[in-house]
This record gives structure tokens, C-alpha cells and sequence, in this order.
């Protein structure tokens, strides 16, 4: 998988905040080199946020998220502002673009600095300036402004300070970013790994679905040895082998069926668990799982899907978890869902919160959603930690590290 496949959900997400014709979209477009971005006079011309994929040099595959006037007026105007408000739980690394009037800007900076968000502040259209000594003291009052953040003065039209823009956004990035790893420490080199695949039926003919695909593309560049095969012949693909694998990793839907066949010394994970840690805090979501123990009849579970699919007879998330907790809890338990983007502000209605595995997901927009939950009292949990905890082996499946 090159730079240009990689999975928008898999890149630095970098957002670009400001008023109305602060010129957001024309430093996406100075950045990038390219003409990705609509570009306006007219005040308002971005409206929903606008996501770009590129390959950043010297930085590496990003999504720049262009979003609308943090100063938009009226009704529609406000809810341009709700969407500059989700792609925020999206945002690795905030720019905030200054026009020398910081009223909405610095409201949004501390909101930045709630979320513990990397920021860039920037002057830009700083060639309008008469003098530099104009600019200088423009950028001097908004870093005061800012609590002593420094301003970068820059220029989309000119050019001016884009490469240091360019290196200043390498310095914001967390340290981390990069070496998140799907399998954590439960795969080596010279290790043999078995994935039990049974066939989605969303997954279009043909296809992997995505978590399969970059789990694959991970334990290979670890130097792994993969086999694969569907649950119906898993007793047959390990027969084959000459020794037991190091790992299965299993769709956690066939937990009962894998671990009724897995050998005594293969470590047993799911793709769902895998990606609860990748995506998202795997100790929250274990945490979250002992309140199944707790929950009553008459509980009320939000289900939360990030694809946008329509949902199938066979879906986990609408269909085979809520009748599996029916089943052990009652049928008067009732459930929410929600899919893509959607997400209650207010979850204190809900006595858990149980979400996907996250693939189409960014790990901030996860990590967000996992604070807002904990915010407000209510445990999170996901469909893989579900199932093993369903099953009985959810102190005997394997998590990363």
C-alpha cells in the first residue's frame, strides 16, 4: 500500500479555522502547490467542511479539512458553524488563520486547548500590511491575545513564510502519530498468524473489508507469516500447518467457534479488539464491558456505527449484538443507533454506549467520542469487547500493547 492508498482514517487530519475569507482555502492551495481548494472573494464561499486527501512533503499523507467562517451569520450560518464544530472532534492538528480581529478566533483557541489539540496560529494576507513594523505590531497584540502562542505571519499569495508553515506543522505533530500500531506487541517477526475471515456481507464481491486489509498489510511489513481462511475452515487450515500459529485473529462474531478450535498455546484476538486499541482507549472499552453485569430490562443502549452503510438482516451492530443482550438480559431492553458522523451531545439518557470498531474513523474522532462519554458518566464500550464478554472469554482474548 503506497502513500497515495493510504486509508483517509489512517492520516493526519489537519484543520484549517478562521473568519469568513481569512483565506483558508488559498493556504491549503500554497501549501499543498496544487489548486485543491474552491477559492473565493465572496465571503462564505466554503459552507460544509471539505475534506482533501494529499501527500504533504516532509510530512506525509494528511487530510486537510477546509471549513466554513467561524463568523457566519444567521441561521444557515450557525449551522455551517455546527459542522466547523464536528470536523473540530476530527482534527489532529489545528491551524487557526487570524485577520487581525480575534473575537471568534479566540473563543475557538480555547476550545483547541480544552481538546489538547496541536495549533498553529497564523497572520495571513500579511503582504496587505502597509509597513512591517504595521504587521509586527498586529502580530504582537494577537499573541498577547493568544496567552503567548506565536503568530506566524504567512502569505498565500506571495508565498511568504509557506515553507516554514510547511515545517512548523511537522513540529505539531504528536509523537506517536505514526507509530500507532494495529497488533501492538502480540505479533514479531518470524511469527505466524492466523486470520479467520468469514466473508461480510457488506463487504463487496471481491473485496476485503478495510480493517482485514490494513491488519494484513501491517503483519507483513512486521516480517510475519499470514495465513487466512473463513471460520468454516479453520479445523482444516490449521491441519495444515506444522505448528500451531502464534496468533489468530478472528471476526468477533465466530469467537465461539474459533475458540471451541484454536490450539491451547495460540493467543486468540478479534479484528474489533485490534482496532478498540488502534482507534481508540482499550482500557476504557474494557472498563466499559462490566456494565453489561449491571444492566436491567429496562436499560437503553446507543449503538454507534462510523459506516454509513444501509443496515442488512444480518447486521452485528443492529441485529445480532441486541438480540444476543436481549436474549441474556431481556427482551424490554431497548436500543438507539446511530450511524457515520451522528452522535447525541447528550448520551446520560443511555446506560451504555457500545461502538464499532472504528475503521472509517480517525483516532481523534474516537478518542473524542470515548471523552465525551466518560464526561458525562456513561460507559463505552465496543462490538469485538461485546462479543468476547458474551461468549465468557473476555479475560482470556488478548489485547495490544
Amino acid at each position: 500500500m503506497g502513500l497515495q492508498d493510504t486509508p483517509r482514517a489512517s492520516r493526519l487530519h489537519i484543520g484549517l479555522f478562521g473568519n469568513r475569507n481569512a483565506g483558508k482555502s488559498s493556504l491549503i492551495n500554497a501549501l499543498t502547490g496544487q489548486d485543491i481548494s474552491l477559492v473565493s472573494p465572496v465571503a462564505g464561499t466554503t459552507t460544509d467542511p471539505v475534506y482533501k486527501a494529499f501527500e504533504l512533503r516532509g510530512v506525509g499523507p494528511v487530510v486537510f479539512i477546509d471549513t466554513a467562517g467561524l463568523d457566519d451569520a444567521g441561521e444557515l450560518g450557525a449551522l455551517r458553524v455546527q459542522k466547523t464544530k464536528e470536523a473540530l472532534e476530527k482534527t489532529d492538528v489545528a491551524i487557526l488563520v487570524l485577520t487581525g480581529r480575534a473575537n471568534e478566533e479566540l473563543a475557538w483557541y480555547r476550545q483547541f486547548q480544552e481538546k489538547k489539540l496541536p495549533v498553529l496560529a497564523l497572520l495571513n494576507q500579511c503582504d496587505q500590511y502597509d509597513t512591517p513594523e504595521d504587521a509586527s505590531a498586529v502580530l504582537a497584540e494577537l499573541s498577547i491575545q493568544l496567552g503567548g502562542l506565536p503568530v506566524l505571519p504567512v502569505s498565500a499569495k506571495t508565498g511568504e513564510n509557506i515553507p516554514q508553515l510547511r515545517q512548523a506543522l511537522v513540529q505539531c505533530i504528536p509523537d506517536d502519530f505514526w507509530a500507532n500500531s494495529i497488533t501492538g506487541d502480540l505479533a514479531q517477526a518470524g511469527d505466524t498468524v492466523l486470520l479467520v475471515m468469514p466473508q461480510d456481507i457488506q463487504a463487496p464481491k471481491g473485496r476485503l473489508i478495510l480493517p482485514q486489509v490494513q491488519t494484513i498489510r501491517e503483519l507483513l511489513d512486521k516480517k510475519c507469516s499470514v495465513m487466512s481462511c473463513t471460520a468454516d475452515c479453520l479445523e482444516q487450515t490449521l491441519s495444515a500447518l506444522a505448528k500451531p500459529p502464534k496468533l489468530i485473529i478472528t471476526d468477533s462474531q465466530a469467537f465461539p467457534t474459533v475458540w471451541a478450535a484454536k490450539p491451547e498455546e495460540s493467543l486468540l484476538t478479534s479484528f474489533s479488539i485490534l482496532f478498540a486499541g488502534y482507534k481508540g482507549d482499550i482500557t476504557v472499552f474494557r472498563k466499559g464491558a462490566a456494565a453489561l453485569a449491571g444492566l436491567t430490562e429496562d436499560a437503553k443502549i446507543l449503538v454507534a456505527e462510523a459506516c454509513a452503510h444501509a443496515p442488512t438482516t444480518e447486521d452485528i451492530g443492529r441485529v445480532k449484538i441486541p438480540n444476543l443482550l436481549r436474549k441474556k438480559i431481556g427482551e424490554g431492553l431497548s436500543f438507539d443507533f446511530v450511524r457515520g458522523n451522528d452522535f447525541p451531545q447528550d448520551l446520560t439518557p443511555y446506560d451504555l454506549v457500545i461502538h464499532c470498531g472504528a475503521c472509517m474513523f480517525n483516532r481523534r474522532h474516537v478518542l473524542n467520542r470515548i471523552a465525551q462519554a466518560e464526561e458525562q458518566g456513561v460507559p463505552i464500550c465496543n462490538y469485538g469487547i461485546v462479543l468476547a464478554a458474551m461468549t465468557g472469554i473476555l479475560d482470556k482474548v488478548v489485547y495490544p500493547n
